[in-house]
């Protein structure tokens, strides 16, 4: 997906995670629903890995910052959207309004987009080592 001449917007919606995690990355954008979550492995996982207990999932989750929120303080993804009220009509709405202003913005030029989206995809693990950017 990194060299496809074409904008790209992963959209998280539920669970991101392992390798999908890393596949969903390579997007020019990633979106989350507030009620997403985002890890290179599950807390179960970690646990078992950590302190080879699994039920120490809770700690785990708290330890990898897996939430939308956290995602976007790390620099991660680059938008949040709320679902208040889980009122799914609005929030397809919002998405498709998201969507339509994204791709009405990002231009024509398909070897800036590609390069943009290799940039942001290099930035993502230089960022991790940094001081988180603050709440959306």
């Amino acid at each position: 997906m990194m060299g496809l001449k074409t904008p790209i917007i992963s959209i998280l919606i539920g669970e991101g995670g392992s390798g999908g995690a890393l596949g969903l990355a390579v997007a020019d954008e990633v979106w989350m629903l507030e009620n997403a979550i985002y890890s290179v492995i599950s807390p179960e996982g970690c646990a078992s890995i950590l302190w080879r207990d699994s039920k120490r999932a809770p700690d785990a989750a708290e330890c990898l910052r897996l939430t939308a929120h956290d995602a976007y303080e790390f620099g991660v993804t680059e938008k949040v959207i709320s679902e208040e009220g889980e009122d799914f009509e609005r929030i397809f709405a919002v998405i498709k309004e998201n969507l339509y202003e994204y791709f009405s913005s990002c231009g024509s030029d398909m070897e800036a987009i590609v390069n943009r989206r290799y940039d942001r995809f290099r930035r993502i693990g230089t960022d991790l080592c940094a001081e988180p950017k603050g709440e959306q």
